[in-house]
C-alpha cells in the first residue's frame, strides 16, 4: 500500500515494523528555509529498511516506511510538541536544530504556528493513520497487534545525552508500553549474546509512538529499539560516520536483531488457529 508520505507493507503475523524516521525527502517547496547542510538529512535513521526488510520477510512482519526527513515533521513527536524527554535537550515536533545544537533554517525561516499545523495535516496524520489502521486490522485478525519501533542514532551526541550510549537500548516506558513477558523476552535475548552493550529503558525509554500506541490492556503492545550506528555501519571516533552499511557489523547484529523479534512474537501466541498453533509463532 504506497501513500504519497508512506509506504506500508502488510504482513502475516501479528508483528508490524515501524521505523518513523528513514526518511530523507524535503519537499522541494521548503527546501529554501533550510541551510544547506540539512538538505543532506543527517540526522536520519540511516539504512534501517534494508537491515530490517529480510528479517521482516522470513517472520511475516509488516513494514511502515515514510518518504520525508524528520526535518520536516517528526512523527515520533505529539502533535502537542510536548518533550518527550523533560529535562534534557528535545528535537521538536518541527526540529529547529540539529542533533549537534545548531540551526537547521536560514535565519527567520523557521516554520511559524501555521506551517507546523500544515505539516501535521499533510505528513504527521496520514502516517498515525496508517499506524492505528494497521494495528486495528492486525488485532482483528490475529487476536492482539505487535508494534515494533525501529530507530537508530549516532553513538556519542553531547547536546542530546551525555557519554556514549550502549549499542542496543530498548524502551518500554518502564514496562508500560508491553506485557512483563515481552519485556523479559527482550532481556533473555540480550543477556544470551555478548557482541553488543544494552540496556532497556535507560536513556530512550520510548517515544510519542512507544507511549501512544502501547496499550497492553487492549491487546496492543509496542517496544522501541534504538540502536547505535556503530552496530551495523561505520563510526568514527566523534561521531562521524559515511553513512555506509558495514556488512561485517551487518551480520553480527542481524541475527541479534531477529532474535529480539522472534522472542516478541513467541512471547506473544495470540489467538490460536484450528491447528493449535499460534498466530504469532
Amino acid at each position: 500500500m504506497k501513500h504519497d508520505v508512506f509506504e506500508l507493507r502488510r504482513g502475516r503475523t501479528p508483528l508490524l515494523i515501524s521505523m518513523p524516521h528513514v526518511g530523507r525527502e524535503i519537499p522541494e517547496d521548503q527546501r529554501h528555509r533550510y541551510v544547506e547542510r540539512a538538505l543532506g538529512s543527517e540526522d536520519t535513521d540511516w539504512h534501517l529498511e534494508p537491515l530490517y526488510a529480510p528479517l521482516a520477510e522470513q517472520l511475516g512482519a509488516g513494514l511502515l516506511i515514510p518518504r520525508y526527513s524528520r526535518y520536516l515533521i517528526d512523527l515520533n513527536r505529539p502533535p502537542e510538541d510536548t518533550p518527550m524527554y523533560p529535562g534534557a535537550s528535545n528535537t521538536e515536533l518541527c526540529p529547529t536544530r540539529f542533533f549537534t545544537g545548531e540551526p537547521l533554517y536560514r535565519d527567520g525561516q523557521a516554520p511559524d504556528a501555521e506551517e507546523k499545523q500544515r505539516r501535521v495535516q499533510n505528513y504527521w496524520a496520514p502516517y498515525h493513520q496508517a499506524l492505528q489502521g494497521e494495528l486495528q486490522r492486525l488485532r482483528q485478525e490475529h487476536g492482539h497487534a505487535l508494534l515494533f519501533e525501529a530507530h537508530s542514532i549516532r553513538s556519542e551526541l553531547p547536546w542530546l545525552f551525555e557519554g556514549r550510549l550502549p549499542d542496543l537500548n530498548i524502551g518500554t516506558v518502564e514496562g508500560k508500553s508491553c506485557r512483563q513477558a515481552t519485556r523479559q523476552a527482550m532481556e533473555i535475548v540480550l543477556s544470551s549474546q555478548n557482541d553488543f552493550s544494552w540496556v532497556v529503558d535507560g536513556r530512550f525509554k520510548g517515544g510519542y509512538i512507544t507511549r501512544q500506541y502501547g496499550r497492553p490492556e487492549l491487546g496492543q503492545q509496542a517496544v522501541q529499539l534504538e540502536m547505535c550506528y556503530r552496530c551495523y555501519m561505520v563510526e568514527g571516533e566523534m561521531g562521524f560516520t559515511g553513512y555506509e552499511l558495514d556488512d561485517a557489523c551487518v551480520e553480527r547484529v542481524r541475527p541479534v536483531l531477529s532474535m529480539l523479534l522472534q522472542g516478541y512474537l513467541l512471547a506473544n501466541p495470540g489467538r490460536k488457529s484450528e491447528g493449535g498453533q499460534g498466530a504469532g509463532a
